[in-house]
C-alpha cells in the first residue's frame, strides 16, 4: 500500500512543480470552498472520533486538540484562503550574478518534492499541511494519529475531490488511514519517495523518527516554554501576559509551562499571581521557596516534582520557581527548555538584550506572550510545524521552509578555462 502511495505522490509532485501561482491558488480556493460546502461530512466523522476518544479515556487537553466545530472548520478554510494571498516562493531568485568566466549564475527556489508528515490529534494539520505543500508545488503523504483517522480520511477525500476538479491527481495529497503502528515504521524508510519528514507529536514520536528514519527529519513542536519575571517587571502587565500565555489555549506547544520569578520581586509578585491564577483556574507547582509564599494564597498549589520541569503539561498547570538572578533563569532554560519559545518580562533594556542574545530558542520574546509562535501570527499563513532545530528551517515553518533551491548557470557556449 505505501509503495503505491509513494509512487503516486512522486508522480504528482512532478506535475505540481510545473504549476503557476495562479493555478495553485485556484486549487486552494476550490479546497476552501469544498471544506465549507461539505463540512457536515467532516464534522460527522469528527464526532465519531471524539466519541471513541472519550471511551478510550483521552484527556481533556487531547480532546480539545481533536475537536472540530463549524467555527473551527470555517477558520481552517479561511486559513487556506489566506495562503492564496501569500507570495509564492517557488521560482524566486535568491541571489546570483555574472562570474568572471562569463557564466551568469543564480540560485532559484524550487519545491522539495514529497513531504511526509506524522502527527497526532490535530485535524487542522491535515489542511494546513496540504495547503502549504500545494502552494509550494509539493505532494504530501499524511499519517495522522489513530484518534483522528475518520476526520483525516473525510478531510483528505474533500481535498482530493477539489484536486481532481482542477485536473490534478488525487495522489498530490494522500493520507494513511490505517492506525497500524507498523505503517509508521515503513513510512520512515520511504526515502525513495519522500524527500522530507516532519513529525508533529510527543517526545516519543520525535525520538522514533530521529533514530529510525532514513529520510531527513525536521524536529520540533515540543514546547517546554518559559517566562522570566525579572526584578523590574510591572506586576499587572506581567500577570496579563502570563494569563494569556497559560490559558488562551493550554493544549498548544507554545503555552508557557514554567514561570521563573526573580527573588527580589517574589514576595510582592507571587501573592498577586496566586489571586490571578485562582481566578483563571490554574494549578501551581512550586519550588520550596515559592511554595512558602504561595501556600496561603487562593490558588491551588503543590510542590513541584523535578520531572515536571522537563514535560509539557498541556493543561491549566504551571510551574513556579524563584531564581536568584537572570543568570540562574537562563541556566534553568538551558537545562530544561526545548528551544521552542521563551519570554522575559522586564523594564530593563540590559536584561532584555541579554535574554535575546543568550537564550537559544527558535522564538524569544520581550514583554509578550509565548502564544505568538504560530505561522498565522507571524504572517506566514498556516504553518506546517514549528522547528526547534537549526538546520534548514527554524521556528514556525511557512512556505519558504518547504522549498529548497537549485543553482542555474546561463552561458554562451561557455567553457571552463
Amino acid at each position: 500500500m505505501l509503495e503505491q502511495m509513494g509512487i503516486a505522490a512522486k508522480a504528482a509532485s512532478y506535475k505540481l512543480a510545473l504549476l503557476s501561482s495562479r493555478e495553485k491558488n485556484r486549487v486552494l480556493e476550490k479546497i476552501a470552498d469544498y471544506l465549507e460546502a461539505q463540512s457536515q461530512e467532516i464534522l460527522l466523522a469528527n464526532e465519531q472520533d471524539l466519541l471513541e476518544a472519550r471511551r478510550n479515556g483521552l484527556s481533556e487537553a487531547m480532546l480539545d486538540r481533536l475537536a472540530l466545530n463549524p467555527k473551527r472548520l470555517k477558520g481552517i478554510a479561511d486559513d487556506v484562503r489566506q495562503v492564496c494571498k501569500l507570495a509564492d516562493p517557488v521560482g524566486q531568485v535568491i541571489d546570483g550574478g555574472l562570474l568572471d568566466s562569463g557564466l551568469r549564475i543564480e540560485r532559484r527556489r524550487v519545491p522539495l518534492g514529497v513531504i511526509g508528515v506524522i502527527y497526532e490529534a490535530r485535524p487542522n494539520v491535515t489542511v494546513d499541511v496540504a495547503s502549504l505543500c500545494l502552494k509550494t508545488g509539493n505532494a504530501a503523504i499524511l499519517r495522522g494519529g489513530k484518534e483522528t483517522w475518520r476526520t483525516n480520511a473525510a478531510t483528505v477525500k474533500v481535498i482530493q475531490q477539489a484536486l481532481e476538479e482542477c485536473g490534478l491527481p488525487a495522489g498530490a495529497v494522500q493520507a494513511i488511514e490505517s492506525p497500524e503502528r507498523e505503517l509508521v515504521n515503513q513510512m520512515l524508510r520511504m526515502d525513495k519517495y519522500i524527500d522530507m519528514l516532519i513529525p508533529r507529536g510527543g517526545a516519543g514520536l520525535h525520538k522514533l523518527c530521529r533514530e529510525q528514519s532514513t529520510i531527513p527529519v525536521i524536529t520540533g513542536g515540543i514546547g517546554v516554554c518559559h517566562i522570566v519575571v525579572d526584578e523590574s517587571a510591572e506586576i499587572e502587565p506581567a500577570l496579563k501576559v502570563i494569563v494569556n500565555a497559560k490559558t488562551q489555549r493550554p493544549s498548544t506547544c507554545n503555552t508557557v509551562e514554567t514561570l521563573l520569578v526573580h527573588q527580589d520581586i517574589a514576595a510582592t509578585f507571587l501573592p498577586a499571581l496566586s489571586k490571578q491564577m485562582a481566578e483563571s483556574g490554574v494549578t501551581l507547582h512550586a519550588d520550596e521557596q515559592a511554595l512558602a509564599l504561595l501556600k496561603s494564597g487562593p490558588a491551588k498549589v503543590e510542590a513541584v516534582k523535578a520531572e515536571q520541569y522537563d514535560d509539557e503539561f498541556l493543561s491549566l498547570d504551571l510551574n513556579v520557581k524563584i531564581v536568584a538572578d537572570l543568570d540562574a533563569a537562563i541556566d534553568h532554560i538551558r537545562q530544561h527548555g526545548t528551544q521552542h519559545s521563551d519570554a522575559i518580562l522586564t523594564r530593563t533594556l540590559r536584561n532584555a538584550d541579554r535574554f535575546i542574545n543568550e537564550v537559544d530558542s527558535s522564538a524569544v520574546y520581550v514583554n509578550a506572550s509565548t502564544r505568538f509562535t504560530d505561522g498565522g501570527q507571524f504572517g506566514l499563513g498556516a504553518e506546517v510545524a514549528v522547528s526547534t532545530q537549526k538546520l534548514h528551517a527554524r521556528g514556525p515553518m511557512g512556505l519558504e521552509a518547504l522549498t529548497t533551491y537549485k543553482w542555474i548557470g546561463f552561458g554562451d557556449n561557455t567553457v571552463r578555462a
